[in-house]
């Protein structure tokens, strides 16, 4: 079987949160290999790429000497991304703080445990001039998230997006919204001659929040193969899109037909119980 451009490691299984990247890639006919959250990775990083996508993966399931293989490819300018999730960055069970592909993200990844979760309103705002943003209405319409992992930008990186909170109350019976924290959102930064990117939070429930709905008016429904249907926000799929081809290069051209690469038991098992969404 052929490899594909993008290989995309987690969001549990195809049948549960990795829908949701899936989904839209498949519908972009951007050509993928898939590795669930709870498979070794092993032969599908020994073929080039040009972008590799981690997302509540967690490192000790990528040995040494693989994320290595992958750091040279990313080195001769393949994309890298990580994107964020309880199994992502330090995270509860991600562990890729001292790994060889935590050591080259454009962030400093905590130690310890690095989850927030918002009970409160927190507005993603774009702060840096940058093609991700590109095309989205980030000040008149900001979008919400859930949660985040919290990671502090190297020095020689670039952060396009934070993440502001807020404390909400009704005050007199008017809504009042208090600036707390706020957090980087999206870095991007080089390694090599690759592209690399930090997105702090989950593209899926429940960190996603609000944002999975980002749009007005048309809403885009689609599923990837061995999946199920997700209905989106048009925004929120821009984002994405624009995460993509600017880290693994594309330039808006669609990579081959999507292929995926997956464990027959991992899929059964997940496929036999109900299709909702992991809360990650």
């Amino acid at each position: 079987m052929k490899l594909k451009p993008i290989l995309y490691l987690g969001d549990t299984s195809l049948a549960t949160a990795a829908g949701y990247l899936a989904g839209l890639m498949s519908m972009w006919r951007y050509g993928y290999d898939y590795v669930p959250s709870d498979v070794q990775l092993n032969g599908e990083a020994h073929a080039p790429r040009d972008l590799y996508i981690i997302s509540d993966y967690p490192a000790r399931l990528a040995e040494d000497s693989v994320q290595r293989e992958i750091l040279t490819r990313v080195e001769n300018g393949a994309g890298l991304i990580m994107i964020g999730g309880w199994e992502s960055f330090h995270g509860q069970g991600g562990d890729w703080d001292g790994t060889p592909i935590g050591r080259v993200l454009p962030v400093q990844i905590d130690r310890g445990d690095d989850r927030v979760n918002c009970d409160q309103p927190a507005l993603l705002r774009c702060v840096g001039n940058h093609p991700i943003c590109d095309g989205l209405p980030w000040d008149e319409r900001p979008p919400t998230v859930g949660g985040f992992n919290r990671f502090t930008p190297k020095p020689d990186s670039q952060t396009i997006l934070e993440v502001h909170q807020f404390a909400a109350a009704f005050e007199n019976g008017r809504g009042v919204f208090t600036p707390t924290e706020r957090h980087p959102m999206l870095v991007v930064g080089q390694y090599g001659r690759g592209r690399t990117a930090a997105l702090a939070t989950d593209l899926a429930p429940h960190w996603v929040g609000g944002m999975v709905d980002w749009g007005t008016g048309e809403r885009i429904t689609t599923a990837a193969p061995d999946s199920w249907s997700i209905e989106v926000g048009t925004y929120y799929a821009q984002f994405i899109r624009n995460l993509l081809n600017w880290t693994g290069r594309f330039d808006g051209a669609p990579a081959p037909m999507v292929q995926t690469t997956i464990n027959p038991a991992a899929i059964a098992a997940v496929t036999a119980a109900s299709p909702s969404v992991v809360t990650r």
